[in-house]
């Protein structure tokens, strides 16, 4: 049905439908590797939800596919505190160096000795680490490392990154009290 025959009810309705459809084979394209419809097909879903956002724009919501491609990169970058430190991995060669890492962290992270962290451990990787904010779902802030207590906000480069959802998918209600997730 064209959108100008729809109400704002269903173009809300038809709106949410679309972001889901979008997100999922966005994911499958570049997390999965693999495509269920055609890059035709994927583009005409998204110019049927820019044609609604700009019908509705009240409707329109910072997780909206469209705003990631009219996104363009920040040339400069405001700073900005981490919620949680990013703390800077370190190379150990030996058990002697692990256990001097661990109780150094294990101080830092919690004065009880009592406490005891669990491990990751994979092949050391050089790159760039993000810290990625969503609250209540939605991508709300992208920062680099920097020095791990202050970053720079890096969001508006990051939305063009279509690895990175803009929404998250929530199942069942969150916990009491939490209104936003932090993945560093």
């Amino acid at each position: 049905m064209p959108a100008r025959f729809l109400s704002k009810a269903e173009a809300k309705t038809r709106i949410l439908q679309l972001k889901k459809t979008v997100a999922r084979h966005r994911y499958l394209y570049h997390v999965e590797n693999r495509q269920e419809i055609s890059d035709d097909a994927l583009d005409s879903l998204k110019r049927e939800l820019k044609r609604l956002e700009e019908q509705f724009p009240e409707l329109q919501t910072a997780d909206s596919p469209t705003l990631r491609v009219a996104g363009k990169p920040a040339k400069a970058f405001r700073k900005v505190q981490h919620r949680v430190p990013m703390l800077s991995l370190e190379d150990v060669f030996g058990q002697e160096e692990f256990l001097e890492w661990e109780n150094r962290i294990t101080r830092l992270l919690h004065k009880e000795r009592a406490y005891r962290p669990t491990y990751f451990a994979e092949s050391k990787f050089d790159g760039l680490a993000i810290s990625l904010l969503y609250q209540r779902g939605v991508l709300a802030r992208a920062a680099t490392r920097g020095n791990g207590r202050i970053g720079e906000d890096i969001t508006q480069n990051v939305r063009t990154i279509e690895a990175i959802p803009l929404a998250l998918e929530l199942h069942g209600a969150a916990p009491a009290g939490m209104r936003s997730a932090l993945i560093v």
